[in-house]
């Protein structure tokens, strides 16, 4: 496909569109800068890697200012949000959409290159390979596509599916950036689906980023030849022969790349641990190790070495991520294997070495833009191995299930009375429902897994994790399985507050509620949840204290706390305020404990106290007070913030 000419226009003060001052312009680049990066993201050439192009994306925009007052393009800034007729967004947005494109041209000589065209000075990155959290099959499929577009082209896919510019204004600024042929580039853009919604994917945002370490053993090669070196210049050789037992605290360690037993049995297929259909019936522990492999791959022994490999040295092109706290190291000997087939458009592996889960996926028309996800799972016992995210693709997920589970629902935590719908599994299989990881705007839904066993009815969410989280709910130390109608009703109101732990390595959710308050002027009843995040790495805690009032379709958030005891088996405690708005338009602060709570006074711009574990006393909009509860046993304990 042939690249389209650019030949740069700047503006100036005298074009005749709004005059646009550098404040103006830093203003607009401050408050949309996610945006402009994920546009020149979107727009530069998808080579040499992608942790070169995230440093290009930012380099772009941040050079976007200009250096004294300007003419800014008389051009929609885009057809929503509060960017609407900003000339300074529409200014520096043109400014990156033309620096991308300069950076698509081809060197030619004896021609002095561009600024965009040479490597970023500054953002700079020492020693670590950044690049975006992969997405699901289909923007795998986009971003291919997208890369076999010219420059031109991928700036009307981007400005149409991004600022949701119409063809006319897509052809103003092209022709603006310098574009020699605009209808040519709308024309190449036609070609590519409109997907415009995966645009909005972790896959294409250069500011929310995974980071690994470059390949340390060649650095750390080059760094002992360095030192050598400089060793040698000095000294003319006289380390050449240290006594001892060794030349350093590597002792008598293999060589970097040394074909040593356990390194090469770790990437032998055929020594791949696979584990009988049977085998989890008669085990004495339930959890991932007595998985079958499953799925129609498993004897494509290409396949399986290719998942190894890249588990063990992922390349540049690969897209890897890692929940919080997981190794990203290859195993330490042969893992085994789950499942290896084909799920949507993509062939997905799934190994697991004891500790942690590897998802290893690439397109299954080739193995360009493969994607490595790791998670940490050690200590998952029955109620927390019962499935894994295979793929995710068009807002849907679907779930491998443990061998134990003999059905499989989807369910509506929003609205549990609605009723469960049943999913197809095959071979352990589900068919695909939908993913509250993947949704992008309001939360109006929040669809979660209903697995059945022979124990009993797990609840899992999926957060964006290669396993699903498990939901509980009842007094901490004593919780259980959300699956009754009384826990289903209790989560409710809370179900879309999960979105703040989406990431985090979260392995249970429990919400408690832990008291209930009459409002005053006969204001119903209020209830007091608190939801707290437990993570596989045993850190990271995150605590939501919530207040749900009569009729109200979500909780609100009172209080939050990270890396802290409250509401947790060790120390079930909590206490949280609230400011509450009467019907009447009287505000009151309101104020809530656990069970084992004595007493509670306020502190600073309110005074008030109240046995019990509970508080209410009229007060001030905006009125400022600190809360202090004292426990049965005669402790104290602060409130949440």
């Amino acid at each position: 496909m042939q690249s389209q000419d650019v030949a740069p226009r700047p503006a100036s003060a005298g074009s005749g569109g709004p005059v646009v001052d550098v404040e103006q312009a830093e203003a607009a680049l401050v408050e949309h800068y996610p945006r402009l990066v994920r546009l020149a993201y979107l727009v530069l050439p998808p080579s040499p890697n992608r942790g070169r192009r995230v440093l290009s994306a930012h380099a772009l925009a941040q050079r976007a200012l200009p250096r004294g007052r300007t003419a800014a393009p008389v051009i929609p800034a885009q057809s929503t949000g509060d960017r609407d007729g900003d000339p300074g967004y529409a200014y520096v947005r043109l400014r990156v959409v033309r620096t991308a494109l300069e950076a698509g041209l081809p060197l030619r000589r004896r021609a002095w290159p561009k600024r965009a065209q040479l490597p970023p000075l500054l953002p700079q990155v020492w020693g670590l390979r950044m690049f975006p959290r992969s997405g699901g099959a289909d923007e795998l499929a986009l971003d291919q596509r997208l890369a076999a577009l010219s420059a031109p082209a991928r700036a009307v896919y981007a400005l149409r599916g991004l600022e949701r510019l119409a063809d006319d204004d897509v052809r103003e600024v092209l022709a603006d950036a310098g574009v020699e042929e605009p209808e040519a580039a709308l024309a190449e853009a036609d070609g590519v689906p409109a997907q415009y919604a995966l645009l909005d994917s972790p896959e294409f945002d250069p500011c929310a980023l995974q980071v690994r370490p470059t390949d340390l053993m060649r650095r750390r090669q080059h760094l002992k030849a360095a030192v050598a070196a400089g060793a040698a210049l000095l000294v003319c050789g006289a380390l050449l022969g240290l006594p001892g037992d060794g030349w350093g605290p590597d002792g008598a360690a293999a060589p970097a790349y040394a074909q040593n037993p356990a390194a090469q049995a770790a990437l032998d297929p055929a020594r791949l641990v696979k584990v009988s259909p049977a085998a989890w019936k008669s085990a004495t522990r339930t959890d991932f190790t007595v998985w079958p492999a499953r799925g129609e791959l498993t004897g494509d022994s290409d396949l399986l070495r290719r998942a190894l490999a890249v588990w063990a040295r992922p390349g540049e092109s690969v897209q890897v991520s890692a929940t919080p706290g997981t190794a990203t190291g290859g195993p330490a000997g042969p893992p085994q294997l789950l499942y290896a087939g084909v799920v949507d458009n993509a062939r997905v592996v799934v190994l697991y070495d004891g500790l942690r889960l590897a998802r290893y996926a690439e397109p299954k028309d080739g193995q360009a833009g493969a994607a490595l996800d790791l998670a940490r799972l050690d200590g998952a016992t029955a109620t927390e191995a019962t499935a894994v995210v295979l793929n995710r693709t068009d807002g849907n997920v679907r779930y491998l299930t443990a061998p134990w589970v003999t059905a499989a629902a989807e369910l509506d935590l929003v609205r549990p009375g609605s009723g469960a719908m049943a999913l197809t599994v095959t071979d352990g299989i589900t068919s695909p429902m939908s993913s509250p990881a993947t949704r992008t705007g309001d939360c109006t839904s929040w669809n979660v897994l209903k697995l059945t066993t022979a124990d009993g009815t797990r609840i899992a969410s999926d957060l964006g994790e290669l396993v699903p989280a498990r939901l509980t709910t009842g007094h901490p130390g004593e919780a259980h399985d959300a699956s009754g109608a009384e826990a289903l009703r209790t989560w409710s109101p809370y179900a879309c507050s999960m979105a703040a732990v989406q990431g985090q390595g979260v392995r249970t959710v429990n919400a408690w509620s832990f008291a209930e308050q009459q409002l005053p002027e006969s204001g119903g009843t209020a209830s007091w949840v608190c939801t707290r995040a437990e993570t596989w790495r045993g850190g990271g805690e995150r605590v939501l204290a919530q207040f749900h009032t009569p009729g109200g379709a979500y909780g609100a958030v009172a209080a939050k706390g990270e890396n802290v005891p409250a509401c947790g088996a060790r120390d079930p405690q909590v206490l949280a305020g609230v400011l509450w708005k009467s019907g009447a338009g009287s505000w009151y602060l309101l104020a809530a404990g656990g069970r084992d709570t004595a007493s509670i006074a306020t502190t600073g711009g309110v005074e008030a106290s109240a046995e019990g574990n509970l508080l209410s006393v009229r007060t001030e909009q905006g009125a400022q007070a600190g809360l202090e509860g004292t426990l049965e046993d005669g402790r104290t304990i602060e409130a949440l913030h």
